[in-house]
């Protein structure tokens, strides 16, 4: 695991630096003249921020919102983000306009017991997406340990997601930690068999996903657009549809290494095909190598998904990224559907452990109505994908160092007399 959680913290007393995910969907975009139209990831970090009230610490919440380019956007700001935190974690919330500096550093040490913080949008600077090291120290500064709750930006090297874990004693907040453990359970250490559903419009977008997974699971189900590039690279015509014949060497290259590590590749043995892509549009179900020059394929027929659902029986761990077909309309989205259900099924028998992540996946699994029966469904997009990558994430690697105190206190110091702020250097910790 290599990596802290709040159970393994002292945190009465001490001032928590927690990076959140507050960001998030406005009916118009803007936090200061929009409402909140989903407030899931408000939601999700309460376990944290009442973890850490509950054990006598102070959380000091630190996020950002949107993409302002390293300016104050007013537009931006976390301010009126307030009532809806308060709503969440039933206790007063105070703002305060910075998340570094003077004034930053004064409301955190005031901050009494019960009470949260939330600074000012991290994005403000742009130090923060260049993972300035003062940055990092400034924001350091306001706490004495800092906790990572927000695996959705656990891939980017900011300096509230990678610098100040590196000045601090930190540790992974609730959320983060049963991502992390949903995801090394998946393909850390799964329980075998495993299978990896993957969907979606194109090779070209999920290549190192592939080639990760064909690595390391029983199991690869190819379905959606990118199922055609693969067909493609067998010798089939797939007709009109949504094919990258650029990427069928690359098709071949990854259904060879496949192959040589003991994966088994399954591909449609049957489709639906169409001549117009709209809901309702008169359709036929073929084999796989039998698509009209005229029509496209929409979605995998049923001796697929029969095959799929017999994979699923006899397997113990389940990896679902992209839907099987076009899901968005009927009834084109017949095969994700009927794959979910099963293991939606499966996973409430408790026979079946099953991990899914991404956009289209979530909104898939949404409408087949079966989200809430997963094990673990990841909401973290590009964390997520890079994770099944297999690259190191690093505001996760970030959380496996735990420099010395005054290593942290060198480091927080020289910057300071660098002349980040103008301020005296702080104690020693």
């Amino acid at each position: 695991m290599g990596w802290r959680s709040l159970d393994d913290m002292d945190l009465a007393g001490k001032r928590v630096l927690t990076r959140v995910d507050l960001n998030v969907p406005l009916d118009n975009g803007k936090v200061n003249n929009g409402k909140v139209t989903d407030n899931t990831r408000i939601v999700r970090v309460a376990p944290t921020v009442l973890d850490i009230l509950a054990k006598g610490g102070k959380p000091i919440l630190i996020a950002h919102f949107g993409r302002p380019g390293g300016k104050v956007r007013p537009g931006m700001s976390l301010q009126p983000l307030v009532p809806y935190l308060e709503q969440a974690f039933d206790a007063p919330v105070i703002f305060v306009a910075d998340c570094r500096g003077p004034a930053a550093l004064a409301a955190t040490n005031a901050l009494s017991n019960g009470h949260i913080l939330l600074l000012e949008n991290t994005r403000f600077y742009a130090g923060e997406e260049k993972n300035d090291p003062m940055l990092a120290a400034e924001m350091a500064e306001l706490g004495e340990i800092y906790c990572n709750d927000a695996f959705s930006v656990a891939h980017r090297a900011h300096a509230s997601t990678e610098g100040i874990a590196k000045l601090l004693p930190n540790c992974a907040g609730r959320l983060m930690q049963v991502e992390l453990s949903a995801l090394e359970a998946a393909l850390g250490a799964p329980k075998c068999p495993v299978i990896a559903v993957v969907g979606g419009a194109k090779v070209s977008t999920k290549l190192a996903l592939l080639g990760n997974l064909a690595s390391k699971v029983d199991h690869l189900v190819i379905g959606g657009g990118m199922a055609n590039t693969f067909l493609a690279a067998k010798g089939i015509n797939v007709g009109k549809s949504l094919c990258e014949h650029d990427m069928t060497d690359t098709a071949a290259e990854i259904m060879t290494k496949a192959e040589a590590t003991g994966c088994a590749i399954l591909l449609p043995a049957d489709v639906v095909v169409a001549r117009a892509f709209k809901e309702g549009a008169e359709n036929e179900t073929v084999a796989a190598d039998a698509c009209p020059p005229d029509a496209m394929i929409l979605d995998v027929g049923p001796e697929t998904i029969a095959m799929i659902i017999k994979l699923m029986n006899g397997a113990n761990t389940l990896i679902w990224n992209g839907p099987l077909g076009a899901f968005e309309i009927a009834p084109f989205d017949a095969g994700t559907n009927s794959a979910a259900q099963n293991a939606a099924a499966l996973t409430k028998s408790g026979s079946l452990i099953s991990i899914a992540g991404g956009g289209d996946t979530v909104a898939a699994l949404n409408q087949a109505g079966v989200a809430e029966a997963f094990t673990y469904i990841s909401t973290a997009g590009g964390a997520f994908l890079e994770w099944m990558e297999g690259k190191e994430l690093p505001g996760i690697a970030a959380l496996r160092h735990q420099g010395s105190h005054r290593l942290i206190w060198w480091h927080r110091t020289s910057f300071l007399k660098a002349g980040s702020t103008g301020r005296a250097p702080v104690a020693q910790i």
